[in-house]
């Protein structure tokens, strides 16, 4: 019996797309092993949305070769909603091209072709093969004497499935673009020609992905860094490094100023240090070893080699150590926003997401091991503190273990990862493992936010390091009179000011809340009759600390008003005759929302209440 009649038998077969046998996920055309346990794989299930989307790349392969006799096919996995497949072709894919693939997948869709699976020896495959150099160089890759094949109509490539009963069990998919793309990955071989679909179970969870799509080119934070005025990239300055504009600025203001605040609340001390140094610093640190593809080329200054910093930790060692430490000193908790370079190839660069320069909200600190414990679990709120208050409370949690390269000794990092996960299960966070995701001197918490589409997005982590203070010689003197090493955490909570701003803005779609928004009213008189009263009331915002801004220029009210909104100032203060002669305001939110006239004072009142758990 096979598993496609089995199904029919307890009447699963038009819901299952595939069974798990014996904990292997196999097509329903494999017969049922004698004893074996069955479980029905849906559409849904995570093993099925992968088939559904592997299956799917199939059907565009099969399109592309008639509509393409002369493409040469490579591979076509499927990915995080979807799936591509690469060709070699003469000329890249046009638009009009994807129209015509797209039409044709459905046409294969609709005549419901079987997925048959094909067993053969390599040298069968190759015959199987003609003209096509890359299969004959993944055939030449596989181990194994014996192949997998699944044919689709006339179509046949090499798989190792499993795959849909048929190809109208395929869900709702549509071809997004194309890109270039190096055959595996290197950049000496072949340009070839990829094209990106995405695909889902139902057409509801497709529509709802496009909207998605949509909101996310909306939101993009290049957009409206320009239409808002806040950052800028120049070929003058350089790719990947920033220009920040005055009302940008001001929001990374705002938000160093609140960061500066709570570590002094905190108990951590505020340093500063340089942009270069001697290379032989990150020599010591490993970073050299284990760190100089992101590093940047070393500058000779009077014969010595210097460094433009990749990270702050070696400068915080160097202050720790400038004086004896007592065991009654610790823990040292050291802050820095530091400016930090890394190299990243030009290819990767996205505005503010992904930079040459950027700032770290950087923190160091050092302890005894009996401190370890509650460090990591203070830490840990005051992380979650932190990005609260800029509106994010949904996120998810890791623990990043020993990498296959990593420094310094087993004992210390088993020590390390097992401080970590105490202080989770302490805090009763849920979280995940992430296997061999450690940095190469220690073990991690990494905490992804969620944005308002849900996006995750990695800023903040908390990493328990032995090997730098053994490698430095980091130290303190103990209750017993000898010294001891140190232990050092590194902490970042907003990780890069660049990064983080930029998630911002897609967040909020630039609609800051009120305590970050750039201006935070907009003060519009009528008339010029009003704007002797209008500059009052700008100056009266001012001097009570908050940002505004009057336009006094000779334009309707309405056109002033959208402007206000385009700008996505959170308060518009109409001033007419009448609010004139009763040194009143009236309030508009950027939302449309008019409020009550009221007076200066009152408005003001209203602004400090709305500002004091500054998320909202």
């Amino acid at each position: 019996m096979t598993l496609l009649e089995m199904a029919k038998r307890d009447g699963k077969a038009k819901v299952a797309i595939a069974a798990r046998v014996g904990g292997a996920v196999v097509d329903l055309a494999r017969n049922v092993p004698e004893g074996a346990p069955v479980q029905w794989v849906v559409p849904t299930d995570p093993d099925g949305v992968e088939i559904v989307r592997h299956s799917t790349a199939h059907v565009m392969a099969a399109a592309v070769k008639e509509l393409f006799p002369n493409a040469l096919i490579t591979i076509g996995p499927a990915i995080e909603n979807g799936f591509y497949y690469d060709f070699d072709v003469e000329e890249p894919f046009t638009p009009e091209d994807l129209v015509r693939i797209e039409d044709r997948m459905r046409e294969i869709v609709s005549a419901d072709i079987p997925f048959v699976r094909e067993e053969a020896t390599k040298e069968q495959a190759r015959a199987m093969f003609p003209g096509e150099p890359y299969k004959e160089e993944l055939l030449a890759d596989i181990p194994d004497e014996t192949v997998s094949l699944y044919r689709l109509g006339n179509f046949l490539d090499l798989c190792r499935g499993p795959h849909l009963p048929s190809s109208g069990r395929a869900g709702a998919f549509k071809l997004m673009s194309t890109a270039g793309a190096y055959w595996r990955g290197d950049s000496k071989n072949r340009m070839l020609t990829r094209i990106y679909g995405v695909a889902f179970p139902t057409r509801k969870e497709l529509d709802e992905h496009l909207r998605i799509l949509e909101e996310i080119k909306k939101r993009d934070h290049r957009k409206i860094g320009k239409e808002l005025d806040l950052f800028s990239v120049t070929d003058e300055i350089g790719p990947g490094l920033i220009l920040w504009h005055p009302k940008g600025a001001t929001v990374r203001r705002v938000m160093e100023d609140f960061w500066r605040e709570e570590h002094a609340k905190a108990g951590y001390e505020h340093v500063f240090s340089p942009h270069i140094a001697r290379l032989d610093l990150w020599r010591v640190s490993g970073h050299v070893d284990y760190y100089r593809q992101s590093m940047f080329s070393p500058i000779d200054i009077e014969g010595q080699e210097y460094q433009l910093k990749p990270m702050n930790c070696p400068f915080h060692i160097q202050i720790y150590k400038s004086r004896m430490r007592s065991y009654r000193d610790l823990p040292v908790r050291y802050a820095e926003l530091g400016t930090v370079y890394r190299y990243e190839p030009s290819g990767t660069l996205h505005g503010l997401l992904r930079v040459r320069g950027f700032t770290q909200d950087d923190a160091h600190l050092f302890l005894r091991p009996d401190q370890l414990d509650d460090e990591i679990f203070s830490l840990l709120d005051f992380t979650l503190f932190v990005l609260r208050a800029f509106g994010f409370d949904r996120y998810d949690i890791y623990l990043s273990t020993r990498p296959e390269k990593y420094a310094g000794a087993l004992a210390h990092w088993e020590l390390a990862e097992a401080a970590l996960r105490k202080a989770l299960e302490r805090k009763g966070l849920p979280f995940e493992v992430d296997p061999g995701e450690g940095v190469f001197y220690g073990p991690k918490i990494d905490i992804k936010i969620k944005d308002m589409l849900g996006r995750s997005w990695q800023c903040s982590t908390i990493q328990v390091d032995f090997n730098n203070p053994e490698r430095f010689d980091a130290s303190y003197i103990g209750e017993d009179g000898a010294a001891h090493r140190a232990i050092m955490i590194h902490r970042a909570l907003m990780g890069s000011l660049e990064r983080f701003f930029g998630v911002l803005v897609e967040h909020y779609a630039g609609a800051f809340p009120l305590w970050l928004a750039p201006v935070q009213a907009d003060v519009l008189p009528v008339t010029e009759r009003q704007n002797d009263f209008a500059r009052e009331v700008v100056a009266r915002l001012k001097a009570a600390g908050f940002r505004a801004e009057g336009d006094y220029r000779n334009e309707k009210l309405g056109y002033k008003v959208r402007e206000s909104q385009l700008s996505k100032v959170p308060y518009a203060l109409v001033v007419g005759e009448r609010e004139a002669a009763q040194q009143r305001v009236t309030p508009r939110r950027r939302g449309g929302e008019q409020l009550p006239p009221m007076g200066v004072e009152a408005f003001l009142d209203m602004l400090r209440g709305e500002t004091v758990n500054r998320a909202k």
